[in-house]
């Protein structure tokens, strides 16, 4: 890179995809409005505005814009972010870590020693390395071929409520079995999985305006207020003040 720490800007219309790829340098990814879905070897992260997310040299990932999307990608070279972890996270982004972000946008990519994205760099790094860690938003996916053929039949029919027995019946695998194995490569039981990745759906459906009523039924909840509560236990909010803080 022209620098050793550099941001680019992207805009992104809703449904926009960008494939399967690696970089050499560490990225972080940062919407200042709209949601980026990002898949990773790992699981689904759901990328809100108030969050970005570190993706470490060399891992493939894939990019989906939920709604029309502003991307800020700021690019490291490995040396300068010689702490971070080796594995993906997501951090909370502050007032001043977004104003640092949008800030070096102002001067080209090769920017001079003497400039104001020269000068932010340091700082930006900073602010970064301080950045507290934000819990949730990774759908963890299974490696085991038939626990992954269940995940992304339930990802693509989110309404299903089949129980584990039913699911064993098609596998041809023990309840327990089952259990144990869910538990073992994806950190949760069945339940919670499902319970996450209906969350997450929920929130991309929400984003695109789809209606209260249409979503809780379209995710398997009787009623809407059924689905309200359990959003509110898993979110912390309301599914309207939730949206309201993406801004």
């Amino acid at each position: 890179m022209p620098r050793p720490v550099v941001v680019r800007a992207f805009d992104y219309q809703d449904g926009y995809r960008e494939i399967w790829h690696s970089h050499e340098q560490a990225q972080l990814v940062y919407a200042t409005s709209g949601v980026v879905r990002i898949l990773t070897p790992a699981g689904s992260w759901l990328l809100p505005p108030s969050r970005a997310m570190w993706i470490v040299p060399g891992v493939d990932h894939e990019l989906h814009a939920v709604g029309a999307v502003a991307l800020r990608s700021v690019y490291f070279e490995p040396d300068a972010v010689s702490w971070l972890s080796a594995d993906c996270s997501m951090i909370e982004v502050s007032g001043l870590l977004h104003e640092l972000i949008v800030g070096m946008l102002a001067d080209p990519l090769e920017y001079a020693p003497d400039s104001r994205a020269a000068l932010i760099a340091p700082l930006l790094l900073r602010a970064l390395q301080d950045a507290p860690a934000a819990h949730g938003g990774l759908l963890p996916l299974p490696t085991d071929a038939r626990l992954r053929q269940i995940c992304e039949k339930l990802m693509h029919d989110p309404g299903n409520n089949n129980t584990l027995e039913v699911w064993g019946e098609q596998f041809g695998l023990s309840t327990r079995t089952l259990a144990r194995h869910f538990r073992d490569e994806t950190g949760l039981s069945f339940g919670q999985w499902r319970q996450q990745m209906r969350v997450s759906e929920a929130v991309y459906r929400l984003i695109l305006k789809e209606p209260l009523a249409r979503v809780a039924e379209t995710l398997g909840y009787a009623s809407q207020s059924a689905f309200i509560t359990m959003f509110r236990k898993s979110m912390g909010t309301t599914p309207q003040r939730y949206l309201t803080s993406l801004g």
